[in-house]
């Protein structure tokens, strides 16, 4: 089996092609810095899929044709003098359509911002442009973020590459069916309650979310501030490294933002793999996932034991208290800002259903509730630093199931019914609470034969950590690249 982060032999030919469109940023960088590999024609294969794909998947709201082009003219022009400017340079990317761009209509996936175009880009986005990313779109979303599958009620559904009835995950399902599609080298999405991790393993990708405070969330169209999250969906952990190296980093303009130092991700994450200590969760974690997932996820660990990690068992007996706390305040603070911004309720019927019913339930939260939830905010803190005391990072999966169909509201989860969003959201609702970092990384499939993928977390600051174990699992677990069959 080929290994998610081999490289091409210097003595095979550049990629050509549909071979173009699913390689990684770390093979294709080396090839355009050295000439040997036009942006040009990375950018036309990546939009020819896009052309042919996307009328089915509904990966894209927005396509930005020519100014691709035109910019990946001008990459091509800027290396051939020798103005590289590092990995991504030439590289094509997508954003999720929450996040501003100037002079491109930014909707949030929502018909009251269907004609919004940004005078200015958001933090993460500027960044992006000066390191050379090529911008090809904006991808599709749940409404404002504000759900897990990327049923769009105003722009359709987004559909997963490996089935196409059924979900990617969300709210940055577009851009996680992009990438698994090949329609895009990498994406940026947000992630409020998992919204980059539900997808990244339910289209067997790399999602990541820093964090609090590492990535700028100025000029992101919010859903709730204070567990907001902007970070990378890629094809592997050395990708999403590379990305994080150029939008991670203080902004004074972000009022949650940290000057916290920002590493060479990049460097760092390749240092051998030494000793390393995982929390095996007794608490929440394991309850109530399919076992076709469990057994991946077994798989998983056998992995990363034969490298000579050590699993330990943790308690965090806090966890399970999770999904309400993290409920409220998202509520209440989607609640008010859609009430600040005008939009809610004087515009109510321009929302989809679910978005409506959730922003009125956020109407009713008591203040008492909210501070009560900050209280268990500071409850599993604790727990986790007591973990990791113990550990440098806990595994668990990074969702209970497959990919539920489109339009499901209701699927089976090891036997028992179970809401869709509460099913997908509720591993993931710990890290956004603690604002801890965490990256989903794919470990195979399932029973269905759809993906499958396990979450690292780590202590605060140590995207490193986790990400030096994702590498270090990609090369030794040797899980085949796939491509979808739809693509």
């Amino acid at each position: 089996m080929r290994s998610r982060t081999s490289h091409a032999s210097s003595r095979q030919p550049p990629p050509t092609g549909d071979q173009l469109a699913f390689a990684s940023i770390a093979e294709l960088a080396p090839l355009l810095r050295r000439g040997k590999l036009s942006p040009v024609e990375l950018v036309d294969a990546v939009l020819a899929r896009i052309e042919r794909l996307n009328s089915v998947l509904n990966a894209y709201l927005t396509v930005l044709v020519e100014t691709a082009r035109r910019d990946a003219k001008r990459a091509e022009r800027a290396i051939a003098r020798g103005k590289y400017r590092g990995p991504l340079h030439g590289i094509p990317i997508s954003l999720k359509d929450n996040i501003c761009t100037a002079g491109v209509r930014t909707t949030a996936g929502s018909k009251i911002l269907a004609g919004f175009v940004p005078g200015k880009n958001a933090e993460v986005a500027a960044r992006l442009a000066h390191s050379g990313a090529i911008l090809l779109g904006k991808t599709n979303l749940h409404e404002f973020a504000y759900g897990v599958t990327t049923n769009n009620p105003h722009y359709g559904p987004t559909r997963n590459p490996y089935d196409l009835e059924r979900i990617p995950g969300g709210s940055s399902g577009g851009s996680a069916a992009a990438i698994a599609a090949g329609m895009c080298c990498a994406s940026i999405g947000t992630d409020t309650g998992g919204s980059i991790r539900i997808p990244a393993a339910l289209c067997g990708i790399v999602g990541l979310k820093p964090t609090r405070g590492r990535v700028s969330c100025q000029g992101v169209v919010p859903l709730a501030r204070s567990l907001d999250h902007v970070g990378p969906l890629a094809r592997t952990a050395t990708d999403a490294a590379i990305l994080l190296g150029v939008i991670a980093g203080f902004d004074p303009h972000d009022p949650f933002s940290l000057a916290a130092p920002v590493p060479d991700y990049v460097r760092e994450i390749k240092r051998p793999l030494k000793r390393a200590r995982i929390g095996w969760p007794r608490d929440f974690f394991f309850e109530r996932v399919e076992p076709a997932v469990l057994r991946a996820i077994h798989v998983a660990r056998e992995v990363l034991e034969s490298l000579g990690a050590r699993f330990l068992e943790v308690s965090l007996p806090h966890i399970g208290a999770a999904l309400v706390p993290t409920t409220c305040i998202a509520l209440v603070e989607a609640t008010q800002y859609h009430r600040a911004a005008g939009y809610f309720p004087a515009r109510a019927a321009e929302y989809g259903e679910d978005v409506r019913s959730r922003l009125e339930t956020g109407n009713g939260i008591t203040a008492a509730d909210y501070l009560d939830a900050l209280d268990v905010r500071g409850l599993m803190l604790a727990d986790f630093e007591h973990a990791f005391e113990r550990v440098d990072a806990i595994l668990a999966p990074a969702v209970p199931v497959e990919a539920p169909r489109i339009g499901e509201e209701t699927i089976s989860v090891a036997g028992s019914p179970e809401d869709v969003r509460t099913a997908l959201v509720r591993l993931n609702r710990p890290g956004n609470l603690t604002g801890l970092p965490a990256v989903s990384i794919p470990c195979g499939t399932g029973g269905l034969g759809l993906p499958v993928g396990f979450q690292l977390i780590g202590r605060p600051w140590d995207e490193v950590g986790i990400l030096r174990l994702a590498l270090a699992y990609e090369r030794a677990a040797a899980w085949p690249l796939r491509r979808p069959a739809f693509a």
